[in-house]
């Protein structure tokens, strides 16, 4: 569970790359994810462009920092759903609780 962060207009973006997973990384991310909302920013963006695979430990993590954003004051968007992670999405019926933007580009326009 590999992630890069970064900044489009007023949202910070959370790019995965590879497996979303559990892990020590998923930590990782949720105490970035809590200094970029300490920081004050309430926009967030999960670029799941470069995600080749996502377990049921990978989708839990989305949803918990769905939470936290929610809890915080602000908005979380995905970005990039792929055909197969999108598959996921409907089947668990997240695809009804996550706004979806084909690029990050998008995404952070629609906030």
């Amino acid at each position: 569970m590999k992630f890069s962060t970064s900044e489009v207009y007023n949202a910070a973006v959370f790019a995965f790359k590879g497996k979303l997973m559990g892990g020590p990384e998923a930590q990782e991310f949720h105490d970035e994810l809590a200094k970029v909302l300490g920081s004050g920013k309430k926009n967030v963006i999960v670029d799941m462009s470069d995600v080749k695979f996502v377990n049921s430990s990978g989708l839990g993590n989305v949803v918990r920092a769905f939470s936290t954003v929610k809890d915080a004051g602000g908005h979380m968007k995905l970005a990039g759903v792929t055909d197969k992670i999108d598959g996921l999405l409907s089947i668990t019926k997240l695809n009804s609780v996550f706004e979806q933007y084909p690029s990050v580009d998008e995404a952070s326009k629609s906030f």
